[in-house]
């Protein structure tokens, strides 16, 4: 008689505990924390501890899902005239303000401390500022205001590469930078590429993405830009990092990839081209981090 009840109830926790999850953005957290093991690599020239990374993981995706939730937060008026962000859990109703932003403090405090502990500072401070300034600089400043919103907002989410490296070097040196600086010029590509998607969106919710106030040909030509210097970047890490052919070969590889879609979506204005710009921008960086890995690991070990 009573089981009935007690599978609903099951139901409904396990509801909301996936509530509480999408608040993270899991999808973004993943993409990014793929990036910090192969830069953790890189800069213990090897495999770091398991327990090392382990942590490092874990106290980053805290991190990152804690400034996603302020972000659900503070955007949930935008995120209800959004068809992308209208089923949002702070939006449906499924959690409350006030739960959601509790929620994120207390996993954005929980991971500082776990860093900070079992880390070492540095990586809990930088990976405090990035959570700060996504929060402060672009979520609650930037996105509604500039164009330039998710360039300089970018930073946020190139932070993680930095937070690895300190994570074991307990520094910050150029290669590391130099990851940083990667991430930071592959964000506009790969955001803008899929913003032409939403653009009636953004342009329905005020938020001035560059795809939603810009001409079609003037964004692409922003892309081919941007990707052309991320190529650059990821060209001179080779040497700085002492990274070797098979990085090398990967870099321009990929990088060739890249520009080839960025010109075929300047040439042909075509939303469908944009749309493969950004699938393949997420290969892009997962294999161009895996291959710092594997070169490290086969010319180090």
């Amino acid at each position: 008689m009573n089981s009935f009840p007690a599978t609903v109830r099951a139901g409904n926790s396990l509801k909301t505990v996936r509530s509480y999850v999408a608040l993270t953005k899991p999808r973004i957290i993943e993409l990014l924390l793929t990036t910090t093991v192969p830069a953790m690599v890189v800069a213990q020239r090897g495999l770091p501890s398991l327990g090392r990374v382990f942590i490092t993981v874990a106290g980053g995706t805290l991190s990152a899902g804690g400034a996603n939730a302020v972000n659900m937060w503070f955007d949930r008026d935008i995120d209800a005239v959004m068809k992308r962000t209208k089923s949002r859990p702070l939006v449906t109703g499924e959690i409350s303000p006030t739960a959601g932003l509790t929620f994120a403090i207390i996993i954005e405090t929980l991971s500082f401390l776990m860093l900070w502990h079992f880390v070492n500072l540095l990586s809990g401070t930088l990976s405090l500022a990035a959570a700060a300034f996504y929060i402060f600089i672009y979520t609650m400043w930037l996105k509604r205001t500039s164009t330039q919103n998710i360039v300089i907002g970018g930073a946020a989410g190139a932070a993680p590469v930095l937070v690895g490296w300190a994570a074991v070097q307990n520094d910050v040196s150029l290669a590391g930078v130099m990851m940083f600086l990667i991430i930071f010029l592959w964000t506009p590509p790969h955001f803008w590429a899929l913003a032409f998607k939403y653009k009636d969106d953004y342009s329905n919710a005020g938020v001035p993405m560059l795809p939603s106030v810009a001409t079609f040909d003037k964004t692409a030509r922003q892309i081919l830009i941007y990707t052309v210097a991320l190529v650059v970047v990821t060209l001179g890490l080779g040497p700085v990092a002492h990274l070797g052919l098979i990085y090398d070969i990967s870099a321009l590889v990929l990088g060739l990839g890249f520009i080839y879609y960025s010109i075929k979506l300047k040439i042909s204005h075509s939303p469908k081209i944009a749309m493969r710009v950004f699938s393949y921008s997420i290969t892009y960086l997962t294999l161009l981090f895996l291959a710092m890995g594997i070169d490290t690991l086969v010319y180090h070990l």
